[in-house]
């Protein structure tokens, strides 16, 4: 598999999450976004334990159930409690700086030095999500703020790691997916059961909504996105992170009836090129040649001592 098909199978992921918004306000229960949460890790993660039939080994116990846990576990709920509690497009305003997060904690933890061009993508990719989703109503909140900070760097942490640790040997993305999946959706079942209370009562169209997020949302994008970060640089697959708001602004347009302005476009445009430019950027870097050694010169040949009575020879 070519860059090219990696990034498009990686770019499935944030922009399938970019429907989230539209399933969670038509077709589930309001005010349970913990539940959902679980909903969304745990069946998918059992879904993809009985395909890939592999259970941890030694260290790869605990390193799942850390990467579970800053992936989704932690993830999760952070980032409904910023959604709540921030006005209009807040939380995803910070979700966008996550390519700036993954560019410092892989010069950190992968030793990959941060180059101008993912950095100057990284900020016109927050620029540009900004415009389309930020709106002027509202004051900030200390604990959504706070919230939004750290589900970006939970996402961002859990990225860099899975990059760091990669996979134990014989082990596919698929099983790696199914761990962290599992992990996470236990991590949030106590709280969402001490926050929530019990689950409610559900009809058709929840259980379509949660098979539709469960499977096509999270079973299949997790896969993409953590089979991505196998192939392609850390902040290659954060720059494809913008993709998320844009896509739920544009279903929100088609969909929901939303209208958007001449600034929100002017915004996709800017966020979306961007995200096109990091990708492109990254490319390039992969493909500058190294520099060619000089050849070393050789000494010349040494004639060897000529025998005696060899030039008689015929």
């Amino acid at each position: 598999m070519n860059r090219a098909t990696a990034t498009l199978l990686t770019a499935y992921a944030p922009v399938v999450w970019g429907s989230t918004y539209a399933i969670t306000t038509e077709f589930l229960p309001p005010d349970r976004p913990l539940f959902t949460g679980f909903m969304r890790a745990f069946p998918a993660g059992l879904l993809l334990l009985l395909l890939a039939r592999r259970l941890p080994r030694g260290e790869w116990w605990w390193k799942a159930a850390v990467l579970g846990a800053l992936n989704i576990g932690a993830f999760f709920p952070l980032l409904f409690l910023s959604a709540y509690r921030l006005p209009g497009g807040m939380a995803a305003v910070v979700g966008s700086v996550g390519p700036l997060f993954v560019a410092g904690l892989s010069a950190l933890l992968l030793s990959e030095r941060p180059r101008t061009r993912t950095v100057l993508a990284g900020v016109a990719a927050a620029l540009g999500v900004s415009l389309v989703v930020l709106k002027a109503t509202g004051s900030l909140d200390a604990v959504g703020l706070a919230a939004a900070v750290g589900s970006t760097a939970s996402m961002s942490t859990g990225t860099v790691l899975t990059k760091r640790w990669g996979r134990p040997e014989g082990i596919g993305p698929l099983a790696l997916t199914a761990w962290q999946l599992t992990a996470g959706g236990l991590l949030i079942a106590p709280v969402a059961l001490l926050v929530e209370g019990a689950p409610p009562a559900l009809d058709g169209r929840n259980i379509a909504g949660y098979v539709y997020l469960a499977l096509a949302g999270t079973a299949l994008a997790y896969w993409l996105w953590f089979h991505g970060i196998g192939r392609l640089r850390a902040t290659q697959v954060s720059l494809l992170g913008p993709l998320s708001p844009l896509t739920a602004a544009v279903i929100g347009w088609a969909a929901l009836g939303q209208s958007l302005t001449p600034l929100q476009v002017v915004g996709m445009v800017v966020a979306f090129g961007a995200t096109v430019f990091g990708q492109l950027a990254a490319g390039a870097a992969r493909r500058v040649p190294r520099p060619e050694r000089e050849p070393v010169p050789q000494p010349e040949p040494v004639p060897a001592p000529a025998v005696p009575g060899e030039a008689a020879r015929p």
